[in-house]
């Protein structure tokens, strides 16, 4: 339990994040639980309810006991980093509001953990995994609608909130596509053939209607289709060709700007068409490569 107070603070907070910074809908849910269950710790750990004037009242010990509890629960080091990141985050904006000091929370370190590299297919199996879509579903509009989906996560590099955000207002599709990212943050993406001719498919063959204000990819019962049809199909895909399981809709994307980057693409053009805020987001792929690269290395030389 959490006092009053702190849960309004913690609203306030959160309310800021969506109206001022664009957080989306998942990233404010992640935010109130991971600020909920540390405050749920304090009362814990103080033996009460904490109030704003305990909150401010929070130690470097005490930071240090709270993770050392998420270790004990056997949260991982790369969570409890974000655990710890939003805490700060919340201190950060109450300390300015509330007048305090928080150098205390801001002075807990971090956990250090090894950056996980993005896991991209190979062009064939990233075709592949596109093809064998069309045989997952003997209805065949559920079938093109499956198909133009994973193609635009592959052909645009689109998120999958991205792609099953776009509204019969998109149609027809052109040469570009213009894309409301996170944060708020518009881009323009190229639409490549394929990617517009699977969308065409799927549209001739949809029962329901297209209308400008709703969902363009629809569910069996005509609502919006979600995410977690997309992972389950591209999970059956991924099992029937034998793939690891790192072959998720999100791989597409990293497979993506990959691809372009190993056919010579501009690192700076390829973190526009991600939407990516930080250039040292989409230098993760260079990794990519490289690791590729030494892996060819060790086996082609002779003396590697």
């Amino acid at each position: 339990m959490i006092s009053d107070a702190a849960r309004s603070a913690l609203q306030d907070w959160l309310h800021s994040q969506k109206a001022l910074k664009g957080a989306s809908d998942n990233t404010i849910e992640a935010y109130a639980r991971d600020v909920r269950g540390f405050l749920a710790f304090l009362t814990e750990h103080k033996g009460g309810l904490q109030g704003i004037g305990a909150l401010k009242a929070v130690t470097l010990s005490d930071m240090r006991s709270w993770m050392a509890r998420c270790r004990a629960e056997e949260i991982g080091a790369r969570s409890l980093a974000r655990k710890l990141s939003a805490v700060k985050s919340f201190y950060r904006w109450l300390s300015e509001r509330e007048g305090f000091d928080a150098t205390p929370v801001m002075a807990a370190r971090a956990p250090k953990f090894q950056k996980k590299l993005p896991r991209p297919l190979a062009e064939d199996a990233a075709q592949g995994v596109i093809d064998t879509l069309d045989l997952q579903s003997q209805v065949p509009w559920v079938a093109a609608r499956d198909q133009a989906v994973v193609t635009l996560l592959y052909g645009c590099g689109l998120r999958i909130s991205e792609a099953l955000g776009l509204t019969g207002a998109d149609l027809p599709l052109g040469g570009s596509l213009r894309i409301i990212g996170k944060g708020g943050k518009e881009r323009v993406v190229p639409v490549i053939g394929p990617a517009r001719e699977a969308v065409e498919v799927y549209i001739r063959l949809c029962p329901y209607p297209t209308e400008p204000d709703a969902a363009l990819f629809r569910g069996v019962r005509g609502g919006a289709l979600g995410p977690r049809a997309v992972q389950k199909v591209v999970e059956q895909v991924r099992l029937q060709l034998g793939l690891p399981a790192s072959v998720t809709p999100h791989a597409m994307r990293h497979s993506f700007a990959t691809h372009l980057l190993n056919a010579g693409g501009d690192l700076r053009a390829i973190q526009e068409l991600l939407g990516h805020a930080s250039l040292s987001t989409t230098q993760a792929y260079t990794a990519v490569d490289t690791a590729r690269l030494m892996e060819v290395y060790r086996r082609a030389h002779p003396k590697a």
